[in-house]
């Protein structure tokens, strides 16, 4: 298949780039920058999401579009910030298929990332696709974002949105931000560690993705494990994983100094079951968390 992808200079994006061009499917990534470090053989076109449709050439011999790009949320919020998350995804995905719209012949798919936080904070409630979106900026976002993607489906386009959970690769993302404090031996819960946590291996996510590229599913899906866990049960494995004590909890509080209204993404509870990926026929590697961590750190 000819697959065309935007946002693949992050780490979620680099990892599908060498998946999907291991299973021989020829490639054509969308970037901001004209010199981004690709693998041989893919191709490039320069695109600035925020000003307007994807060159055509980008598009015209797709079979399938891979939206990844966005702003990164993990950052102090700003009322600026703010407005470059929401219009990175929604205004970027707007514009990607507003470019498909043009086309005479348009592509099959449209697989676009999604996150989380489009349920809020549920508590212990349990949360799969058909779950309602949530309360607060994110979940906001990501209901944008996805009627954006979803419009596509106008086009005859088939379209899937991945609701990305917490991400685990040691070599970016949340979990390589944790390891230093946690390998020293002050790592901890955040607040009372009662928050629900839907974590996912980052193969299994990249995996997610190219089955919704090479199969025909649509709708959205969770991107998370099937067992997800408390802040205090992933603090306790993660220490285990490490051989370190994980006793020094981290106070709402300080977390709100750093980031301050971003902190309170971090004490969100999601508690995330991935029904609509199981019942595609999609198979977790990595199914709890333990043997995840003692992959990724052995």
């Amino acid at each position: 298949m000819n697959v065309t992808i935007s946002g693949a200079s992050g780490f979620i994006g680099r990892r599908l780039l060498n998946t999907l061009a291991r299973r021989g499917h020829s490639l054509h990534v969308l970037s901001r920058h004209a010199g981004t470090n690709l693998p041989q053989g893919v191709r490039l076109s320069v695109w600035n999401p925020m000003k307007g449709p994807p060159p055509a050439e980008a598009l015209r011999d797709a079979d399938a579009i891979v939206n990844l790009a966005g702003e990164n949320v993990a950052q102090r919020w700003s009322a600026e910030t703010k407005q470059r998350i929401r219009d990175s995804r929604v205004t970027g995905t707007r514009n990607l298929v507003e470019g498909l719209s043009q086309l005479d012949r348009r592509p099959a798919a449209l697989v676009s990332s999604s996150a989380s936080g489009y349920y809020g904070s549920r508590g212990d409630a349990l949360l799969d696709e058909t779950s309602a979106p949530g309360a607060g900026f994110l979940a906001e976002v990501c209901v944008e974002w996805e009627r954006a993607a979803f419009s596509a489906q106008k086009l005859g386009m088939r379209v899937a949105a991945i609701r990305t959970g917490l991400v685990l690769d040691p070599h970016g993302g949340a979990l390589q931000k944790m390891l230093p404090p946690f390998r020293l031996g002050v790592g901890g819960k955040l607040g009372d560690g009662r928050q629900w946590l839907p974590w996912i291996h980052l193969d299994d996510l990249v995996d997610i993705y190219v089955h919704a590229v090479e199969n025909t599913v649509s709708g959205p899906f969770n991107g998370s494990a099937p067992n997800p866990v408390t802040n205090t049960e992933f603090t306790r494995e993660l220490g285990k994983a490490v051989h370190r004590p994980a006793i020094f909890p981290v106070p709402k509080l300080a977390m709100h100094v750093v980031f301050g209204e971003m902190a309170e993404v971090l004490f969100d509870s999601q508690r995330m079951l991935p029904k609509a990926a199981e019942a595609a026929g999609f198979r977790f590697q990595f199914a709890t968390l333990g043997e995840a961590l003692r992959q990724l750190l052995s």
